[in-house]
C-alpha cells in the first residue's frame, strides 16, 4: 500500500510540474503572439497567391495513408499491446487511414483535443486525438455494447486526470478501449484493474513524444 501512495504522489507531482511548465508556456505565448500576428498577417498578404493554390490541391477528401501502417501490434504479458514500427508524427490537414482502431500514433492534424480530463459525448476526429496521444494523454474510448455504468465511472475518472480524454467510437472492435502513443488495451470495466495499472504507466509515461505539451488550448466540442 505504502508503495502504490507513493507511486500515486509521485505521478501527481509530475503532473502538477508539467502543469506549471505548461502555464508558463502559455504567458510567454501570449507576448508572442502580438509579434507573430504582424508577421502571420505580412505572410498571408505576399503569399495570397501561393495558398490559394494549395488550398485549391489539398481540397480533396481522399484521406492520406499513414507510415504506421507498416507496423504491428505485438502484445505483452500484461495485455498491453505495443505498436512495433514507425510511427510518424507529420502534421497534416486531411483525414488519415490509420493501420489501427483506435489509432496509437501517426501523422495528425496541427491543432490537438483537449485532453485536460476532458470527456467527449460525441465522436472526434481521430487526427486530432492523435496529437492528443503524442502530447501523453490516454484516451479512453467506447462503443454501442460498452455498459452505461462502466461509461461513467470512466467518465468521473477521467475527469479528475489531467492529460486524459474519452470519447465514443463505434468503429472500434472491443466495448472499451484504454490508447496512448504506440500502446493499447481493452478493458473488461470500469472496475478493471487494469485501468488503473494503464493510467499510471502512460499518462504522461515515457512513451511521450513530446512531455509535458499542452492539453489545453487545443480543439474542444
Amino acid at each position: 500500500m505504502g508503495s502504490a501512495k507513493k507511486s500515486n504522489t509521485d505521478r501527481k507531482a509530475r503532473i502538477e510540474e508539467m502543469r506549471r511548465a505548461e502555464q508558463a508556456r502559455e504567458r510567454r505565448n501570449r507576448i508572442l503572439t502580438i509579434t507573430a500576428s504582424v508577421v502571420i498577417v505580412c505572410g498571408l498578404v505576399a503569399g495570397g497567391v501561393v495558398l490559394v493554390r494549395s488550398q485549391s490541391d489539398g481540397g480533396s477528401d481522399t484521406a492520406a495513408s499513414d507510415s504506421s501502417a507498416k507496423g504491428k501490434f505485438v502484445t505483452g504479458k500484461d495485455g498491453v499491446k505495443t505498436w512495433e514500427g514507425k510511427l510518424s508524427r507529420n502534421h497534416v490537414t486531411k483525414a488519415v487511414k490509420y493501420a489501427s482502431v483506435p489509432p496509437v500514433g501517426g501523422d495528425h492534424n496541427p491543432v490537438w483535443m483537449n485532453c485536460n480530463g476532458d470527456v467527449y459525448t460525441k465522436e472526434i476526429n481521430n487526427t486530432n486525438a492523435v496529437h492528443s496521444l503524442e502530447h501523453g494523454a490516454v484516451w479512453v474510448t467506447y462503443n454501442a455494447d460498452a455498459k452505461k455504468a462502466d461509461i461513467d465511472a470512466l467518465a468521473a475518472k477521467v475527469k479528475k486526470t489531467p492529460y486524459t480524454l474519452m470519447s465514443p467510437l463505434d468503429g472500434q472492435k472491443d466495448p472499451i478501449t484504454l490508447s496512448a502513443w504506440g500502446h493499447q488495451r481493452t478493458v473488461t470495466g470500469a472496475s478493471d484493474p487494469d485501468v488503473d495499472a494503464f493510467f499510471e504507466k502512460f499518462v504522461q509515461g515515457k512513451q511521450t513524444p513530446e512531455p509535458g505539451a499542452a492539453c489545453t488550448n487545443g480543439l474542444s466540442q
